[in-house]
């Protein structure tokens, strides 16, 4: 427990001391006029009150991650919550804030655009490509996935193909619409109640029965399977609630909304903190259920792994320890609050995946949004697109969604560290994280089963020498620019 409580301070303290370190180096302007301002169009460039913007954008980043992750992640042992802490304050929360802000700054220029500003043309290529490939994949699994829980909630009504048709709708809808129609309205509500959840939560950490393990034993790889080790695997498994490439795919959209620069830390910044705060909770909370279940292993984490293992499909569905745990410990509030967070909290995280997908699109093709029959001309392709993948099984291709989310966090950070560094400010905030995440990523693909399958210490020196290539490439870019008075990287 104390583990547990510490690492929940510490949180807390990230915001309120590393934020504003952050901050400072990126030294937000409140006088400059924000794109809801100067690019208003009454889609996306809206200016939309502070309180709405921060739920927004926690709900856009948040979803079924720093539960699900948070979860899967606790197998590996209290490794998690060391994670979760230095990975959040250090890492997600920089990531989130420093993004979300040049965007800003860029007049809420979708990611892609600003990695290729920063990185070259190449880059922009490759960055559009992938992350609109990325965001399809997303969309088009967060419509199955809540489809087939929603035909078994209600004991197969309609069919599975039915709900497939009302999210359908529903996303088309949400992703055509203004910002503030559908999304501005319905997600403070569903940001408020996985709040609410967490809550709960909280409270039943201390007084439901079972353990937490405490950091001493963090080390060790608690895994009841073991096939990957504690190193990269937690740090894939657990990416909301730590470090997440795919957040700074959505945060162009509040971007658009923030209507002043000083309002960064409070939406970015605490965003990430919040869900860092979220999966927190719910990886102590996990563990310590599983510790209470009278039979199902020899230790916590073998009992947590059975209790999440489907009968009938013998695969891992967190979804079935999410129900179990709201149950338990919050009652017929819980059961309400467990379907919101296994149905609800998807499809909030694939409406916005096909909105930024239509934001991306629109600036490749510098198309104007403000008519709904041009972003009609973007949508029905992307939809198309997810159609046909709904058809292909995604057991195979959702774990590369994993590395696929760290990777993009990697090209985001070095797109950050090489504007701070053109702008003679403390690039290191970003650089050590991003140094760190292409030893995860590299190391990673190196040793899965999805991947290339090597000896782990071949792995290893694969991703120290893949990382040292980057590490070359930027001090020799920079130190080639040194005497420039506008320093380009992008040769």
């Amino acid at each position: 427990m104390i583990t547990f409580i510490s690492s929940f301070v510490l949180l807390i303290l990230g915001y309120l001391i590393y934020g504003r370190i952050v901050e400072r180096v990126f030294s937000p302007n409140p006088k400059a006029k924000t794109p809801c301002f100067t690019h208003q169009d009454g889609v996306d460039y809206i200016p939309m009150p502070t309180w709405k913007v921060f739920l927004i954008q926690f709900l856009n980043i948040a979803g079924t991650g720093p539960i699900f992750g948070a979860i899967q992640g606790i197998l590996f042992g209290p490794a998690a919550f060391f994670w979760i802490v230095l990975g959040c304050i250090f890492g997600g929360a920089v990531h989130d804030y420093m993004s979300g802000m040049l965007s800003l700054r860029s007049n809420g220029v979708s990611l892609p655009e600003m990695i290729g500003d920063q990185l070259g043309s190449t880059a922009r290529h490759i960055m559009r490509v992938f992350t609109l490939v990325l965001l399809i994949l997303v969309g088009a699994v967060f419509i199955t996935t809540p489809a087939s829980l929603l035909n078994n909630i209600t004991d197969n009504f309609g069919g599975v193909i039915f709900w497939v048709a009302l999210i359908m709708a529903y996303y088309m809808l949400a992703t055509l619409l203004p910002i503030d129609k559908i999304i501005g309205n319905l997600y403070p509500v569903f940001g408020f109640a996985l709040l609410i959840m967490a809550g709960g939560l909280f409270g039943g950490i201390f007084f439901c029965d079972g353990n937490i393990p405490e950091i001493t034993d963090a080390f060790t790889n608690h895994h009841p399977i073991g096939t990957m080790p504690l190193f990269p695997g937690l740090f894939i498994t657990i990416a909301c609630g730590a470090v997440s490439g795919f957040h700074a795919s959505q945060s162009p959209m509040m971007a658009r909304c923030m209507q002043n620069e000083r309002l960064g830390r409070r939406i970015f910044y605490g965003a990430m903190i919040t869900e860092g705060l979220v999966a927190l909770i719910w990886a102590a909370a996990a563990i310590k259920f599983a510790d209470s279940l009278p039979a199902g292993g020899d230790t916590p984490y073998e009992k947590l792994l059975n209790y999440m293992t489907d009968p009938d499909t013998g695969k891992m569905n967190p979804a079935l320890l999410v129900n179990g745990i709201c149950h338990s410990w919050l009652g017929t509030v819980g059961a309400v609050l467990a379907i919101l967070g296994v149905v609800a909290a998807p499809i909030t995280t694939g409406d916005t995946a096909f909105r930024s997908a239509r934001l991306i699109t629109a600036d490749i093709l510098h198309l104007k949004q403000d008519k709904i029959y041009k972003r009609l001309i973007i949508c029905i392709p992307l939809f198309a697109g997810a159609l046909a993948l709904m058809f292909i099984n995604f057991d195979v291709l959702w774990r590369y969604f994993g590395w696929s989310n760290q990777t993009l966090s990697i090209f985001t950070f070095w797109a950050v560290t090489v504007w701070l560094a053109r702008h003679r400010r403390a690039y290191w905030i970003t650089l050590v994280p991003c140094i760190f995440m292409m030893l995860v990523c590299s190391s990673y693909i190196c040793i899965a089963p999805e991947g290339f399958s090597l000896n782990h210490n071949l792995s290893y020196a694969i991703a120290i020498g893949v990382t040292l290539i980057g590490i070359v490439w930027f001090f020799s870019k920079k130190k080639h620019h040194t005497k420039l008075q506008k320093t380009d990287f992008s040769d």
